[in-house]
């Protein structure tokens, strides 16, 4: 016990360990420290430790705080048992080692950036208990590949999937009644306001969708082209920010907003093609995005 700290908890008689000062490869979490179960891990509580390779977490954890595993490096083997009920701020952010993580059943929440730069992440089990996934919770999570939302989430945040570079699939279940992926677009779409949040290279944008959200491609360096449905009449802040193989788009004339950085960092993309007039194009509200495209070449329809 000489390698943790605990603090105890005393409206609940239990112990939340703090502090981890062992440099060893694998830990194991103990259960109960002076007879009380240790009932949760503490912020930060195994931050930086670069050293870590695996760890077991015992069935007395009920959370992991924030940061608690944050920055590490060298962590490839976690198992988070299912008493565990929910994953803090960053929790995980920086484990760059980590090649797949089971959320257990337990779990309802995703907190922002949880699961942020961990780039060797290939593959998540998002379990039906799961009701929210909040800011950033995958943000440039470059290994993963595909996705699928359960019937249970009721939330996404904008973002949630950003930099998400190599997925190639993203499902919602069909039962799902706040989101869906219609006509398998390879896409999250939020289904009362009709808005693409999430998408990856191989999306196709269904005629349904009226606005692009914000981040939704963001990162998306495997992305092409696109199409952009007369359906569309808004683009959200960096939308396509860093789709650094985006070469040539095409913008309807039905779109009346292009959000902040929609396009910012697109390297490759050489022309704009607009399906309205020059006038047209005049009108549409823009967010400190007409200087950043000042070397592509914008060619009207009409």
């Amino acid at each position: 016990m000489d390698d943790f700290k605990f603090v105890l908890i005393d409206d609940e008689k239990s112990f939340v360990l703090i502090e981890c000062s062992t440099d060893k490869n694998k830990i194991v979490i103990p259960s109960t420290y002076n007879g009380l179960p240790v009932t949760s891990i503490g912020d930060y509580a195994f931050f930086n430790c670069s050293s870590l390779t695996c760890i077991v977490i015992p069935e007395s954890v009920k959370s992991i705080g924030e940061a608690a595993f944050s920055e590490c490096s060298s962590l490839t083997n976690i198992t988070i048992p299912d008493s565990v009920t929910s994953i803090g701020n960053y929790a995980f952010q920086g484990c760059s080692s980590l090649k797949n993580i089971i959320i257990p059943n337990s779990v309802t929440l995703v907190c922002d950036s949880a699961f942020l730069g961990c780039h060797s992440l290939t593959s998540i089990i998002i379990p039906n208990s799961v009701t929210s996934i909040e800011d950033g919770a995958f943000l440039g999570c470059h290994s993963l590949t595909s996705i699928i939302i359960p019937d249970s989430v009721t939330y996404i945040k904008d973002g949630a999937f950003a930099g998400c570079s190599s997925l190639e699939s993203i499902v919602v279940d069909s039962n799902n009644k706040y989101y869906d992926s219609r006509n398998n677009c390879n896409a999250i779409i939020e289904t009362s306001s009709n808005t693409l949040i999430s998408g990856c290279k191989n999306t196709v944008i269904p005629d349904s969708v009226t606005s692009i959200g914000s981040h939704a491609f963001l990162g998306c360096h495997s992305l092409t082209s696109i199409i952009i449905p007369d359906s569309v009449t808004s683009i959200g802040d960096d939308a396509f920010f860093n789709c650094s193989s985006l070469t040539c788009i095409v913008i309807p004339e039905s779109v009346k907003s292009i959000g902040e950085g929609a396009f910012e960092w697109c390297r490759s993309l050489k022309e704009v093609y607009y399906e309205g007039t020059k006038e047209q194009w005049n009108k549409i509200e823009f967010r400190e995005w007409g200087h950043k495209l000042a070397d592509v070449v914008i060619h009207f329809k009409k």
